[in-house]
């Protein structure tokens, strides 16, 4: 079942058009630096993401969590940006699983 728009009152609005295109200015800038050696991180780290995010796409995440060597990485399927506000049962639960490791 898709938990996309499942409320249906007091929703957030839409990201408008220059918001969104100065968030695509500041994700491409910031991926044209040089990357930071991550593997200086040694807690365990949780990257959660929605498997439609068109702000912070999948594959960063994914980049995200290889490149931490504790990384831990959850995709939520059907879910943009807000993937763990749109998942927050499983979301509290995988949360609170990883904490008490």
């Amino acid at each position: 079942m898709s938990t996309r728009k499942e409320r249906t009152h007091d929703r957030d609005k839409a990201i408008s058009p220059i918001s969104y295109s100065n968030q695509l200015k500041a994700i491409h800038r910031v991926g044209l630096e040089r990357p930071q050696d991550l593997s200086v991180i040694h807690q365990p780290v949780l990257v959660a993401n929605g498997d439609s995010d068109r702000m912070v796409p999948s594959q960063n995440s994914s980049d995200l969590a290889r490149r931490v060597p504790n990384g831990e990485l959850v995709i939520y399927p059907d879910a943009d940006h807000g993937g763990i506000f749109q998942f927050h049962r499983e979301f509290v639960e995988t949360a609170v699983e990883f904490l008490d490791r």
